[in-house]
Parts: structure tokens; sequence; C-alpha cells
């Protein structure tokens, strides 16, 4: 892979004397990067494996009670949506606003699955799940790391 910044000359590589493939986007740890340095492929994916996780708790889970589906979202669907976030985080600016949203409507969607509460504001149903949105998480996320570094 290639990535273009600050006249970074575009090399062709050999391993025994053949010509390595370039490509435009390579993955590594799970996490999507590609030569543009934008992660939009990568938020992507997880937004899509968290709501095929999402579809498969609403097919086979029986009891949709507030105990069981907190401890469920908090297993198997917020992971998905917070896995190296630090490195792949949507900055607050203008032309991010969809990417942010699209990410907050994973919470939102599984929110409305809990039996009580589904039918609330969105709002309502976070603090009675005692829940905050996924874009407070990662500035929350954010700070422990700068923490961590100082």
């Amino acid at each position: 892979m290639h990535i273009d910044m600050n006249d970074n000359p575009r090399n062709e590589y050999f391993l025994n004397g053949r010509v390595l493939n370039e490509s435009c986007s390579e993955t590594d740890l799970g996490v999507i990067m590609n030569d543009t340095l934008k992660w939009d492929l990568n938020i992507n994916k997880c937004i899509k494996d968290a709501n095929r996780t999402i579809a498969w708790i609403s097919r086979n889970v029986i009891s949709k009670s507030i105990d069981v589906m907190l401890s469920i979202y908090k297993a198997l669907v917020r992971p998905k949506l917070e896995y190296c976030v630090q490195l792949w985080c949507p900055a607050a600016r203008h032309g991010n606003w969809a990417t942010i949203l699209e990410l907050e409507g994973v919470q939102r969607r599984f929110t409305r699955l809990i039996n009580g509460i589904g039918t609330l504001p969105y709002s309502e149903r976070l603090d009675r799940l005692q829940l905050t949105t996924l874009a407070e998480r990662r500035i929350r996320g954010d700070l422990i790391e700068t923490f961590k570094i100082l």
C-alpha cells in the first residue's frame, strides 16, 4: 500500500525477483486502513457487524428485559463499535456528522428492542439504562488515553 504524503515516491518493491502487488487498503489487527488515511471502510464494517449482531439478538433472544439486554449489549454489540476507536474516531466537524449519527443509530436501534423502554425518547432510554452516547464514550476514552500518556 502506498501512502501519498510529503511527495513520497511510488517505488516498486520486489520479493524473490517478483514485483509485489500494490493495494489501496490493508487490514491490520481487524482495522481497515486505506491509502488516503480515511477510515470510512473500517467504520462501515463496524456498523455492519454491529447491526448484524443486533439482528441475530433480536431473532434469538427470548427475554428482552432490561438486565438481559443490557448485558448482551455490553458484551456483544458495543465492543464491535469501540474496537480501536482511538485510532479511527470520526472528528466532530463538517462532513463527519452523518458518520457520527450512523454510529449512534446502532445504539439507538438496540435500545428500541428492550421491553418497557423501547418507545421512550432516546435520551430517556439512555438515562434508564445508565448509558452514555457513543460520542461521549469516545471523548471520555480519548481523555483517558491522553491522561495515560501524560
